[in-house]
């Protein structure tokens, strides 16, 4: 008999989509467990992809079940439809993309899938090929690096400051694999702030980007401390607008597979490239400062991620010169912004002195009060197995 798999992550809507899906219905919350599933019940037509599934996780599932498992159908739930989300989709073989909030249009979406996949049945050599175990490339497994965007609405808050900061605790000297990716493509401040010579950029992957392997992803990562390899912007600003948004993902992707941690700086601007980046991400951390202007469109980016549909679970907000003598309490500061602060960075004259030297503070002084503060939220929030998202298929957290 046939069953539809469900993936969903969030249990109170696990619940809300078998109860309308029906008791055929086996609901999945894992990478392993859908695996295992796909791959041990060849009488499995449908697969329904929930509202908490990020979408480079969907598109790169049906990407392998078209040429796996073709007689195996994906439909994609989403809480808000966006055009580029459903062209995206659909190009990879997801069959529909459905509002998760119209009951008849998802059951309709999944009998057409189910109807059309009883027709592929039909015809011989379509049971395909197993699906590759979990920690190959097509589902991840733990084993793939997580994704944090480090993002503001706002410039001069210290956002690049504190990715870089953050990937060299992340890193721990070495104990782990930490990848700095630059994606502020027209005016990236890693190299000059890391004292790194940009030999080699991201820019050097255009001429192959509909090519490159993890060889020619390697020869683009430019060593820095132990654990630590930069991704850097482009030299010219104007090389930003020959980066497409697909190069920008499979570079994310190819960075998942080699490190533990992938750390972005990101642009302040929704950008297709800064897009592209967010879409692949696990943990969204927002800088803010005190002041108005910076909570204001701290606020209104939030409110653009509730647009993208991007998990709030996965999103914290790290209040950098949190102890600025400015007028505002921390409670004023979470009452503009409407969320809680996670993380707590204190002012210091020794952060502009660090940038102008180019050696930041988790290099030169790693006890320092604002290095720790951040591998005090790096511990609470990335590496407190509490506290980090479910897995998914490529262990995104994204949308």
């Amino acid at each position: 008999m046939s069953m539809t798999i469900l993936y969903e992550q969030w249990q109170q809507q696990a619940d809300q989509l078998v109860a309308l899906l029906g008791e055929g219905t086996h609901v999945v919350g894992t990478a392993d467990e859908l695996v295992e599933r796909v791959n041990n019940d060849r009488d499995d037509y449908l697969v329904v992809l929930g509202p908490s599934t990020p979408l480079a996780e969907a598109v790169g599932f049906a990407q392998q079940c078209r040429l796996r498992r073709p007689a195996l159908g994906v439909v994609l739930l989403r809480q808000f439809l966006d055009v580029n989300v459903m062209s995206e989709a659909l190009r990879a073989g997801v069959r529909e993309v459905v509002d998760s909030g119209d009951p008849a249009a998802v059951l309709a979406a999944c009998a057409r899938s189910q109807d059309l996949s009883r027709q592929l049945a039909s015809k011989p050599r379509t049971n395909g090929h197993a699906l590759p175990a979990s920690g190959a490339p097509l589902i991840g497994s733990s084993r793939e690096g997580q994704v944090i965007s480090v993002f503001s609405a706002k410039g001069g808050v210290g956002k690049t400051t504190i990715a870089i900061n953050l990937a060299l605790t992340l890193a721990e000297n070495g104990r782990r694999k930490v990848c700095l990716m630059d994606l502020d493509l027209s005016f990236g401040d890693v190299a000059i702030l890391t004292q790194l010579t940009p030999e080699r950029t991201i820019a050097d992957a255009i001429p192959v980007a509909d090519r490159i392997d993890e060889t020619g992803f390697r020869t683009l990562l430019t060593p820095y401390r132990a654990g630590v390899d930069v991704l850097l912007a482009p030299v010219q600003p104007q090389q930003a607008e020959e980066i497409g948004r697909e190069l920008i993902g499979e570079l994310i992707q190819m960075a998942r597979e080699e490190f533990d941690y992938v750390v972005i700086d990101t642009a302040s601007v929704f950008t297709e490239h800064i897009l592209a980046a967010l879409d692949a991400t696990h943990h969204y951390v927002l800088v803010t400062t005190p002041e108005i202007p910076a909570l204001k469109n701290t606020r209104v980016a939030l409110d653009m991620f509730d647009l993208l549909d991007y998990r709030r679970e996965a999103r914290t907000v790290v209040l950098n010169r949190s102890d600025a003598k400015v007028g505002l309490t921390h409670g004023d500061v979470e009452k503009v912004i409407r969320m809680p602060i996670a993380g707590h960075i204190p002012s210091s004259r020794d952060v502009p002195v660090s940038a102008n030297v180019g050696v930041p503070l988790a290099v030169s002084h790693p006890n320092h009060p604002v290095p720790t503060a951040l591998r005090e939220f790096a511990a609470k929030r990335f590496e407190d197995g509490s506290a980090k998202p479910k897995r998914g298929l490529f262990s995104k957290g994204a949308r």
